[in-house]
């Protein structure tokens, strides 16, 4: 059952610019491409709070990392995309490792004000480079430059997007599903036990946050070359509230969760907000009655494992 909703989701991704197209809704290509940004970003959060049991509240600083990344170089002449994501997913995870360093010392809520510190950190850093439009943002002066492919065109980014949507979640379940993931799992549910049987968790939770905060880059690089604009709102810590609300939302700790919040939380906003400029006075209680009544997530719904 979980295959055949995998096989269903992914053709029907694959054939949204044909419909699109035939329907002359060329905006409805852009929300999609957005929610794929974003579920990247989703999918690498998942991976240290629905598996590892961390709550990180600081993960839009990755985000803002991969966006700062493609940004500056692009202004100072420099568009080559694969140079611009390997220095978004880098520094990224130089980042992450550091803040991790720290961070992973503590639990609890001390975890979350410790990420969230970080965070709001690296936004005001970013308020503070005027050269770069500082509280303003600036605009993304070229597309990143991947020779084969046009980031112009709306339907190649699009599956760009989805390809390494697919990928970051492809690679995700192999890692967790690994023995490394095993020890992240276990010490989400006993850390004392897992100690006990000759298993250290910092090691294994340091590089788990790495890893996911070098996704977070590569969903940054995406979103600046969606909006074509750079902002230091990007690591703002509301930003990472409705990242982690879209794993929630998901199902955390499943495969399909960061897609299935992603486009249920962008979707709606789209929707109400179109209806009127107060939809967070209706997005707020739905979410609540979303959380309460479905308590596995949306992708719970479907499928017992997701």
């Amino acid at each position: 059952m979980k295959r055949v909703l995998w096989i269903v989701t992914v053709v029907a991704l694959a054939a949204l610019p044909l419909v699109v197209s035939a329907l002359n809704q060329p905006y409805y290509l852009e929300l999609a491409r957005r929610v794929l940004i974003f579920a990247i970003a989703a999918v690498s959060l998942d991976l240290i709070l629905g598996y590892g049991g961390m709550v990180s509240f600081g993960h839009a600083a990755y985000l803002g990392i991969g966006g700062y990344a493609v940004g500056i170089l692009a202004f100072y002449g420099v568009s080559n995309g694969w140079l611009q994501l390997a220095v978004a997913i880098g520094g990224s995870a130089l980042v992450a490792a550091a803040i991790g360093a720290v961070s992973i010392r503590t639990s609890g809520v001390y975890f979350i004000m410790i990420t969230l510190a970080f965070t709001q950190m690296l936004y005001y850093l970013g308020i503070s480079l005027e050269e770069f439009g500082g509280d303003d943002g600036m605009r993304l002066k070229t597309r990143s430059d991947f020779g084969f492919l046009d980031l112009a065109s709306p339907v190649q980014f699009y599956y760009f997007a989805l390809v390494l949507l697919l990928a970051a979640i492809y690679f995700t379940q192999r890692l967790v599903h690994s023995r490394f993931g095993t020890v992240i799992r276990a010490a989400r549910s006993n850390e004392a036990r897992t100690r006990a049987i000759g298993f250290s968790p910092y090691p294994y939770r340091l590089l788990a946050f790495t890893i996911a905060g070098a996704m977070g880059g590569l969903a940054g690089a995406l979103l600046v070359n969606h909006t074509a604009y750079l902002t230091p709102d990007f690591m703002h810590w509301t930003r990472s509230g409705e990242i982690m609300f879209m794993v929630i939302l998901g199902g955390m700790g499943t495969a399909a969760g960061p897609l299935a919040g992603a486009a249920a939380l962008l979707v709606l906003e789209d929707v109400l907000s179109s209806w009127t400029q107060h939809w967070q006075l209706i997005l707020g209680p739905l979410l609540v009655l979303s959380v309460i009544f479905f308590k596995r997530g949306l992708s719970g719904i479907f499928s017992r494992d997701a």
